[in-house]
């Protein structure tokens, strides 16, 4: 019988962690968190930021309906608002966005948090040889002030921002990107995330979801997609993870509720993503911009276009 060399056996360990061909079991290759609002108690300051500014322009904002822009990009937040109370050439929705972003850096820099058990969650992730990544809606001089800010910066590969893609969250862009980076097949990818909108792009790139919904958010439909629904980061151990792996890695088909296997942005496909934004808006809700449909048959609207390229024919 030929013995392997330890070159060999160095490099077959290396391909087994790229490919998650772990002996003991089905396991990740990467974990990728998303920031504001999962690791970082900033939901609120967000709020105060935006109900501050976009008051001030006339926009009728209380918590509520911050909520339902949550996970979404600053611009299409803006630009949501402003399509719905336009308050006049000036200042530009980009302009807002700005002021929002600096707003809700000052508020982090002075009075923000971690959420428990945001170390916890790096610390077990990076204790199994996962590789790192951030991805989020936030734009990149708001997530490098955060991180730094908290000393988390150096726990992560990569940093990567919707602010590069064409679209932010529930688009997967973000996450597919992230991935690519780190070198990791979707499918062995694990995120975590606390927004409906996160869930569902994490989803539709076919990788495993961890999901931390704010208290009195977790009714949402988009939670139930997720892998695994916890009320805290400190919820989760090793025999959790263990958990989610063998039920996302079990079969070529995913777990229930898994939107298929893509490698790509370009490779995602539109009945996916059309059946996410579905589970997204809910029963008898509207989407931001003027949207019409049922649960059968979907009309494109303005700002989901990149959802709905073609009719659902069920």
């Amino acid at each position: 019988m030929r013995v392997p060399t330890t070159k060999g056996a160095v490099t077959e360990a290396a391909r087994d962690r790229a490919t998650g061909q772990d002996p003991r079991g089905p396991t990740f290759v990467a974990s990728i968190f998303d920031m504001d609002g999962l690791l970082i108690d900033s939901e609120v300051l967000w709020h105060e930021a935006e109900i501050e500014i976009l008051g001030a322009l006339g926009v009728p904002l209380a918590v509520d309906g911050c909520r339902t822009t949550k996970g979404m990009f600053v611009d299409e937040v803006t630009a949501h608002w402003y399509g719905l109370y336009p308050w006049g050439p000036t200042p530009s929705p980009a302009e807002v966005a700005v002021t929002i972003v600096d707003r809700v850096i000052e508020l982090v820099l002075t009075k923000g948090e971690l959420k428990p058990g945001a170390e916890h969650a790096i610390d077990l992730c990076a204790g199994r040889g996962l590789r790192l990544a951030l991805a989020s809606s936030s734009q990149y001089r708001l997530i490098e002030a955060t991180l730094a800010h908290f000393g988390l910066r150096r726990r992560f590969a990569l940093v990567h921002s919707a602010e590069d893609e064409a679209y932010g969250k529930p688009h997967p862009a973000v996450f597919l990107t992230a991935a690519a980076k780190l070198g990791a097949a979707p499918k062995r990818c694990l995120v975590w995330e606390d927004a409906p909108a996160g869930v569902l792009a994490a989803k539709a790139a076919s990788m495993a979801c961890i999901a931390v919904p704010e208290p009195g958010e977790g009714h949402h439909p988009a939670f139930g997609l997720a892998d695994l629904v916890v009320s805290s980061l400190l919820e989760v151990d090793g025999a959790a993870l263990d958990g989610v792996a063998r039920r996302h890695l079990a079969g070529p088909a995913g777990p229930a509720g898994s939107v298929g296997s893509v490698d790509s942005v370009d490779s995602v496909d539109s009945k996916d993503l059309t059946l996410s934004l579905m589970t997204f808006l809910g029963p008898g809700r509207r989407c931001p911009r003027a949207f019409a449909g049922d649960s059968r048959r979907l009309r494109t609207c303005r700002r989901h276009s990149w959802w709905v390229r073609r009719k659902w024919r069920g």
